[in-house]
């Protein structure tokens, strides 16, 4: 296995709970637009905190938008997020149908493969797939 490689072997339940990453926030001018791209492109779930806030499921783990005009890209220094998908080119479709931009197109990695792509406000994510 090459060394940048993700190793999945380790399960979820074996990272001590006081270790994991818990929660995301990101940017988003329209909470709106960004909750409608995310229920439709990826089956996120909502719940709403009051005129600036909006939580978020995707199944696994919790985050939020705050409303900003701010963007989240790698090319201002942001982190990247990054969703797994098992078939990389539908969910490609996916989030181009729902109102996504491409950022870039897939590419190979060591490990598997990815696009980027920026959702309704500019945030810039990605979605791996190692098939």
């Amino acid at each position: 296995m090459d060394a940048r490689a993700p190793d999945h072997s380790v399960g979820r339940d074996e990272v001590p709970e006081n270790s994991r990453i818990d929660y995301l926030e990101l940017p988003a001018a329209d909470l709106a637009a960004v909750r409608g791209f995310y229920e439709k492109a990826f089956g996120w779930t909502f719940t709403e905190y009051g005129p600036d806030y909006l939580a978020f499921n995707d199944g696994a783990m919790d985050g939020g938008f705050y409303r900003s005009d701010a963007q989240s890209s790698t090319e201002n220094g942001a982190a990247l997020v990054v969703v797994y998908a098992s078939d990389l080119e539908a969910m490609r479709e996916r989030v181009r149908s729902s109102g996504g931009n491409l950022v870039r197109e897939i590419f190979s990695f060591p490990g598997g493969r990815r696009f980027h792509f920026a959702d309704p406000h500019g945030n810039e994510l990605a979605v791996w797939s190692d098939r």
